[in-house]
């Protein structure tokens, strides 16, 4: 399926969920070297036509995870731009690269300011969420079988 990539995709963001948020005190030593794991999941509901993009991030040190935090940034699109991720027999949902990373993006600025929220007031809100490329995260389209989705009824 090829899609015009300049072809606008009309969406909204319809709900931010903290799927897992911890400090683990125990595990931070200060002075230590910090690295930082990340990834993304991406799921979709058929029926309300979502996107789910869900951001997990790890701040560790000598691979010990001391702040975890997961949060879902879930995009209600609309028809015609569904319409257009469709395959021809409409039984995969193939979302473009170029938009998926845009919404990856919005999850990534999200789960900062969630991270900031959650901690506000204590000595961990000094552990900021790095800019990310989001494009060294999301190397293709995301391709959803339909057929492999349970409607909920």
């Amino acid at each position: 399926m090829t899609t015009n990539t300049n072809k606008k995709i009309g969406f909204s963001l319809n709900n931010i969920t903290t799927e897992q948020f911890a400090v683990i005190d125990s595990s931070y030593n200060e002075g230590v070297n910090i690295n930082l794991k990340a990834g993304f999941k991406f799921g979709i509901n058929k029926e309300k036509k979502i996107i789910s993009v869900i951001f997990s991030t790890s701040f560790l040190q000598e691979n010990t995870p001391f702040l975890v935090i997961e949060v879902g940034c879930h995009f209600k699109i609309k028809e015609d731009a569904w319409n257009q991720f469709l395959d021809e027999s409409e039984t995969e949902l193939i979302v473009p690269k170029g938009f998926i990373s845009h919404l990856a993006t919005i999850s990534v600025g999200t789960t900062r300011g969630v991270l900031h929220s959650k901690t506000e007031n204590t000595p961990f809100n000094k552990f900021f969420l790095p800019t990310i490329n989001v494009t060294d995260l999301v190397k293709k389209d995301v391709q959803f079988n339909l057929e492999m989705i349970e409607s909920k009824k």
